[in-house]
């Protein structure tokens, strides 16, 4: 007897493969992000108010939409058959509205726009709560920690990124470095690890990452500030690649981070938004943390650290 044909896969019938998902959904963004960065504001500041706005909807529908067994739903009295939507409209309202007030604020120091955006997001996060449980909201209190950590978690990098942006010298080549930065410590984390394996990082949190990986993502953060100081004509070369050395190792800080709260509530991904990526937050992980300290270290040091 004949054996049944083999049923075509996604793949063989015309589908595309998750290799080919990541390279076209690169293949669009990559543009529209270098384009943003390149024209600056208000472009850049509309671009990654919409990114946050995105990341701060991923992170509410995740905690709300809580999967962890006998965790217990959380009561969302205004909008009982889609309780993500009311939480998630606050979350998205609070981080758009940082982004864009601290945007806008071009002629502020850097210092005092990121306290702008800070405060913003505290009285945003506020009110979210007692608009969603009234003045009595003790009863949620895991749910405003986290409702509260995801906002800021949205906001406030993506508030430090505009900021960066901000500086008319150094802006761009700021976050062309970062970006790139970013890039380069991820793939060559995921190359060096997959190449040399051995003992895992942090295997509770992700199974996949090893102290290779992470040698391999240092020193792929180092070579760009490598170069980035050769192609500025940076006066101080190797304290710009020991910086990106550092960075490249929050970097990786960073994807745990995220790599932890999907594991504390039981997700894979915190949305499909970018087709064979996953989410925003899965992509931009590392980037929010960098973008941090970036800023951080420029208002220590009173200007931008390309300047030095």
């Amino acid at each position: 007897m004949a054996q049944p044909a083999e049923r075509p896969s996604s793949d063989r019938a015309g589908g595309l493969t998750n290799l080919q998902k990541r390279t076209l959904s690169a293949a669009v963004l990559l543009p529209v992000v270098i384009a943003a960065i390149y024209f600056g504001h208000p472009y850049f500041t509309l671009f990654i108010a919409l990114f946050a706005g995105a990341a701060a909807w991923e992170w509410t529908r995740v905690v709300v939409q809580d999967v962890r067994p006998g965790q217990p739903a959380v009561p969302i009295p205004l909008a009982p058959a889609r309780p993500w939507l009311i939480p998630s409209i606050l979350s998205i309202a609070t981080t758009v509205a940082t982004v864009l007030l601290v945007g806008f604020q071009t002629e502020i120091e850097w210092i005092t726009a990121f306290g702008l955006g800070l405060v913003v997001v505290i009285l945003g996060t506020a009110i979210a709560r007692w608009i969603l449980f009234g003045p009595d909201w003790t009863g949620q209190r895991d749910f405003a920690k986290w409702f509260t950590w995801g906002t800021a978690y949205a906001a406030l990098p993506a508030a430090a990124l505009v900021v960066l942006r901000s500086d008319a010298e150094f802006g761009f080549a700021t976050l062309v470095w970062i970006i790139a930065m970013v890039v380069a410590a991820d793939t060559g984390g995921y190359l060096v690890g997959r190449t040399v394996g051995g003992p895992k990082l942090a295997p509770r949190i992700s199974p996949n990452k090893t102290w290779s990986g992470l040698g391999g993502a240092v020193a792929g953060a180092a070579l760009v500030g490598l170069c980035t100081a050769f192609i500025l004509n940076h006066t101080n070369v190797w304290m710009l690649t020991l910086i990106s050395a550092v960075l490249g190792l929050l970097e990786q800080g960073g994807d745990l981070v995220e790599s932890a709260f999907k594991r504390h509530f039981g997700v894979k991904d915190t949305s499909q938004i970018i087709p064979g990526h996953g989410g925003v937050l899965d992509r931009v992980d590392g980037l929010l943390a960098v973008a941090v300290a970036v800023l951080v270290i420029n208002i220590s040091a009173g200007g931008s650290v390309l300047a030095w």
